[in-house]
């Protein structure tokens, strides 16, 4: 009987037909940082900039194989996944429908037509993926198409392992631990049946995502109640049956979360110090290597960076998430006496450090005193520290909001 290694390494060989395998970069800053000799597996320089054309590759030359008369595929995606789908669309010949919610971002839109060209047709429908997804399968009943899930399939999951074949042949030898991003499981499945007990593990998912660690607690995949989809690659409900099947056994403690916040520090550290575009989910990897310092020094990691499809239009919000998370950037409301001076007075507070980045005043809350929003950055996290302690002293009312997600969500 062929083994799982044997397939996914026949799946690797076919696959260099089309595309050629990513590095497997040793990054020096990172390795004297943490003490480890690390080296990052670059899915973010994939032909479509992420790992996802491998498992849409070997899905469909599956399908080929056993069904040559097969001519329609479809699948139901808001990035990455669409992005493999198209290109593998042309470069197999077949004609796909991909499904996307009407609100994906232009940039997705446009790259997942550039890469399938004449080969696919986009079709907007459904504000949340899941209203996509039904779209998706109804017409995958109707029209007798073949639907080509994101990970919950063996095919997928051993294309994927493609991963783990390359890092070996790069390698020359197995890691001492490999550090993977999960969301739907595919890329995590893959690589440990390859691997298998060759290695240690650490799995990384998003603090608003956590699928793989609330299926291990409950022995069977379970939906979360609420996703929180900024880490859009990797935030997903429900890890799939199959390759949680694969990782049932993983030891829960080797199952990390990365805050979404801290993952935006990583992304803009990769970006100004290595020149590295990460999208959120293709940083976990790198994130968690706070987290596991202690257990990494002196071995030799492998980070798979899953995908570096970022649209810069969203670079405010990272930098602002990353702000606030270091402590350099804080929102507060202050009750402002209505007094000529009081604003002057507030001013002369203020460090030499200490930049006003938001002042908007919300009410006059009543006869002498209004309610001001206030934005402070500053270069040291300490600075606030001595700000507030100076607001007291003088007799200053405020309150700090920015980790007050609900007054954040709604005055931010």
């Amino acid at each position: 009987m062929t083994s799982f290694r044997d397939t996914a390494r026949s799946a690797t060989a076919a696959m260099r037909d089309v595309f050629p395998a990513t590095p497997l970069q040793r990054n020096a800053h990172l390795s004297e940082r943490f003490g480890a000799d690390i080296w990052l597996k670059r899915e973010d320089l994939s032909p479509v900039r992420s790992y996802k054309l491998r498992g849409a590759f070997n899905a469909m030359r599956k399908v080929l194989e056993n069904e040559p008369e097969k001519g329609l595929f479809v699948c139901a995606s808001a990035g990455n996944h669409a992005q493999g789908v198209a290109f593998m669309c042309r470069h197999f010949g077949v004609s796909g429908v991909i499904f996307m919610p009407v609100t994906t971002p232009q940039q997705k839109i446009h790259k997942t037509r550039t890469f399938g060209g004449d080969a696919i047709e986009v079709r907007l429908t459904g504000d949340y993926f899941d209203d996509t997804l039904a779209s998706a399968k109804a017409f995958c009943a109707d029209k007798g198409a073949h639907f080509l899930a994101p990970f919950d399939d063996p095919d997928v999951i051993e294309g994927q392992a493609s991963v783990a074949v390359e890092i070996k042949e790069q390698l020359d030898d197995l890691p001492d631990r490999v550090i993977l991003p999960v969301g739907g499981g595919g890329l995590s499945a893959g690589v440990r049946s390859y691997f298998e007990d060759g290695c240690d593990y650490t799995f990384v998912e998003p603090a608003g995502g956590a699928s793989l660690a609330a299926a291990l607690a409950a022995g069977k995949p379970i939906k979360l109640d609420k996703v929180d989809s900024f880490v859009d690659g990797a935030a997903v409900a429900c890890i799939g049956e199959q390759p949680f099947a694969r990782l049932a056994d993983v030891d829960p403690a080797d199952v990390r979360t990365a805050p979404e916040d801290r993952i935006c520090v990583t992304m803009l550290e990769m970006l100004n110090v290595e020149g590295v575009v990460l999208e959120p989910a293709g940083a976990l990897a790198v994130d968690v290597l706070v987290d596991v310092a202690d257990q990494i020094r002196g071995k030799t990691v492998v980070c798979v960076t899953s995908g570096g499809n970022f649209d810069f239009e969203r670079l405010p919000e990272v930098k602002e998430r990353a702000q606030r998370y270091s402590g350099v950037k804080k929102y507060f409301i202050l009750r402002l006496p209505q007094r000529p001076g009081a604003l002057k007075e507030f001013l002369n507070i203020l460090g030499p450090q200490d930049d006003i980045a938001r002042f908007e005043y919300l009410k006059k809350s009543a006869r002498n005193f209004g309610s001001v929003l206030i934005g402070i950055e500053t270069r040291e996290a300490g600075n606030f520290e001595v700000l507030f302690d100076k607001l007291d002293k003088v007799g200053f009312t405020y309150r700090d909001i920015t980790d007050d997600a609900i007054l954040s969500e709604f005055l931010i």
